[in-house]
């Protein structure tokens, strides 16, 4: 979950790496640290600071020059935020530097080994015992002392390595935890995302799990952490370095809120089938046959993505009639769940690098299952170990909470649903109307936008709130699930999710004026049944937030939303709360696009 970037090229470093820190703080912000070295100057020159990366920038000398480096901004896992704790580490002789994403799971038997023996600690990080053994290795070549290190292991990690006696490279090494390269005019770059690297190259090699890289700035190499070499060929990335600046906003919460038109714009085109009213999605490698032979779903993500899972189900079970469900991926993994050969699994991940849905993954593929992805990062480790899947072309999402790829990947959904249900028994009829509805949502999108000033008031009213409840029933309680994580991710304000009928059953108790409840009643066959549960909160004295496709008269504000098919509305009723939850954090004064405790990608357990 942190960030890496390094380089090895003539330039000088330092401002390139602390540019790229710059981009990747979403990944990890409680301190950073960067490392130089230069062929003219003997050994490497490290700074570390507590804190932003701007507070590492601050500390930096005038003339730390040099044209090898490697730098690292941090969400902690061993040891709380400190300069000490920062990386990356050095050995005892300053020869070595290790910069480290993931989690050394037997850090604690090898720190008393190595104490032991005489080696003395700095900080209380997991990262610190590679420093240790890559020094005492006996090997001559670094790539051999780096994989000594790594055969004694257990864990995960993204690693990039200097030594002072091999200056004209740096190792690198992946398992579980992103490392990509990028491939210059004689120079090279790595780093735990692309984001660090648009602004230099487009030419991007991915490692996979259990392989290793030399960079020499003339060259790369790659190979197992057996030995063997593997064979990389560069891909070009589509994503560019414009498409990760605020681009006039005051932040990117807000810029890829409305950036969410265009998004799903890019996630429509050139996949709809007007001639059989269904839609082309090729990347599955599923042919009709085996759609037909599929006797359930079972959607796996965590966080966000597992809510957009949830209406995801619920869409294919409405077009396609096959049953399906969401669980979180983290569940899933633990519970040794029986793996069924007529289940489709369906693995969803933003970044395509979620740990614990990799993890789901890799022991689905080994059970035999059938697995397919549902991502926003083209080759990431998610979307190349699934049999097939969907890219939802949202774009880079920098903000730390989910927005326009939460959309887009519902919107996925969809045309999965569809493409199911067109292969089964959905009518040419409605197919049609799906792709009508779907069609409108980008026009529909906006028109919601168009509605931020008022929902702005509302937020500054509910800012006061100490606590909220989120309600809704069928397609409406995901839509409730992931409004109710937005707002507290964002304000830090307590909310919860619960399904409108489950109210009698016990959430009734907390009903009070300084409750605020935030009910989704979407105008279809249950609007009947969601207008009684706010009686039954307005019998409470309870003060209620309708999102509606019409004035809610038990309400005391209702959000308006633009009606579409019944079947498509979660979609859009999603829309107005993230607005509701980035304005209620803005009156608060939060750091919206890096809240405290989180980081964007959650490459650990």
């Amino acid at each position: 979950m942190c960030g890496i970037v390094g380089y090895i090229g003539k330039r000088d470093v330092a401002p390139l790496l602390l540019e790229g820190l710059q981009r990747l703080e979403y990944r990890g912000y409680d301190s950073a640290g960067i490392v130089v070295s230069s062929p003219k100057t003997a050994g490497l020159k490290m700074v570390k600071a507590k804190g932003r990366v701007r507070d590492l920038e601050a500390k930096v000398p005038a003339r730390f020059k040099g044209t090898t480096g490697i730098a690292h901004t941090r969400w902690a896992t061993h040891g709380a935020p400190s300069d000490v704790n920062a990386h990356p580490h050095m050995s005892a002789d300053l020869k070595v530097a290790v910069v480290h994403n993931g989690i050394i799971d037997n850090a604690s038997d090898l720190r008393r080994k190595l104490e032991a023996d005489g080696v003395e600690f700095l900080s209380e990080t997991d990262t610190e015992v590679l420093v240790h053994l890559i020094a005492r290795s006996q090997a001559e070549k670094l790539e051999d002392k780096v994989r000594d290190t790594l055969r004694v292991i257990e864990g995960t990690y993204g690693i990039a390595v200097m030594h002072a006696d091999f200056a004209d490279r740096i190792v690198v090494a992946r398992n579980g935890s992103p490392v990509v390269l990028g491939i210059g005019e004689k120079e090279m770059f790595v780093a735990s995302d692309i984001a660090a690297l648009v602004a230099h190259t487009r030419q991007i090699v991915t490692l996979d799990d259990g392989e290793m890289a030399t960079l020499k700035a003339d060259d790369f190499r790659t190979y197992t952490t057996e030995g063997t070499r593997t064979t990389a060929e560069p891909t070009t990335v589509e994503w560019e370095a414009a498409s990760y600046d605020m681009g006039g906003h005051d932040t990117y919460m807000h810029k890829e809120i409305h950036e969410q038109a265009d998004a799903v714009d890019r996630v429509l085109r050139g996949r709809i089938d007007d001639r059989f009213s269904t839609v082309h999605l090729g990347g599955l490698n599923l042919d009709a046959r085996e759609a037909r032979q599929i006797r359930r779903v079972k959607i796996l993500g965590c966080g966000t993505s597992y809510h957009a899972g949830m209406i995801g189900a619920q869409m294919i079970e409405e077009l396609a009639r096959i049953p399906a469900d969401a669980e979180p991926a983290s569940e899933f993994r633990y519970r040794n769940a029986v793996v069924d050969p007529d289940t489709l699994y369906i693995a969803v991940s933003q970044s395509g690098e979620t740990y614990d849905v990799l993890a789901a993954v890799q022991e689905l593929k080994r059970k035999g299952a059938r697995v397919l992805g549902v991502v926003n990062v083209v080759g990431s480790a998610i979307a190349r170990e699934a049999d097939g899947g969907i890219y939802v072309h949202a774009g880079p999402e920098v903000c730390v909470v989910s927005t326009k790829c939460f959309t887009n990947t519902t919107v996925a959904f969809a045309l999965l649903a569809l493409h199911l249900g067109r292969t089964r028994d959905l009518s040419v009829r409605d197919g049609k109307r799906i792709i009508d509805g779907l069609r409108k949502l980008p026009a529909q999108i906006t028109e919601m936008l168009e509605q931020e000033e008022h929902i702005k008031k509302l937020a500054e009213q509910y800012a006061e709130a100490r606590s909220m409840l989120f309600i809704g029933r069928v397609r409406g309680y995901p839509v409730a699930r992931e409004a109710s994580l937005k707002l507290k991710e964002v304000s830090y304000i307590h909310a919860e999710a619960y399904p409108a009928s489950e109210l009698k059953h016990g959430p009734l108790a907390l009903i009070e004026p300084a409750l605020p409840t935030v009910a989704i009643v979407p105008d279809d066959d249950l609007l009947e049944k969601n207008r009684a549960a706010l009686e039954e909160i307005k019998a409470r004295s309870g003060k209620i937030l309708a999102v509606a496709h019409q004035h809610q008269e038990k309400a005391d504000e209702t959000i308006v939303v633009p009606k579409n098919e019944d079947e498509l509305d979660p979609i859009l009723m999603g829309i107005p709360l993230q607005l509701l939850a980035y304005h209620t954090a803005l009156s608060l004064g939060r750091d919206i696009d890096k809240p405290r405790n989180l980081a964007k990608s959650v490459t650990v357990e």
